[in-house]
């Protein structure tokens, strides 16, 4: 899978921008980025904290 430009707080932050009253379109050209990707980055991430982010690699544990 191919890494990410945008690390997940990058992403969060974009996303509050758009919450705060941004013009969705003058995110697209600041951060070079289409329609899609904002819509697919709103349904994973939309209403989240940074530290609410998901960490890659922390599933549930297994061990006892």
């Amino acid at each position: 899978m191919k890494k990410s430009r945008f690390s997940e707080e990058q992403i969060i932050g974009i996303l509050k921008q758009a919450e705060a009253g941004v013009a969705v379109s003058e995110l697209y050209c600041q951060n070079a980025i289409s329609d899609a990707t904002f819509y697919k980055w709103r349904s994973k991430f939309g209403g989240l904290e940074v530290a609410e982010a998901p960490i890659k690699g922390a599933g549930p544990s297994h061990h006892s």
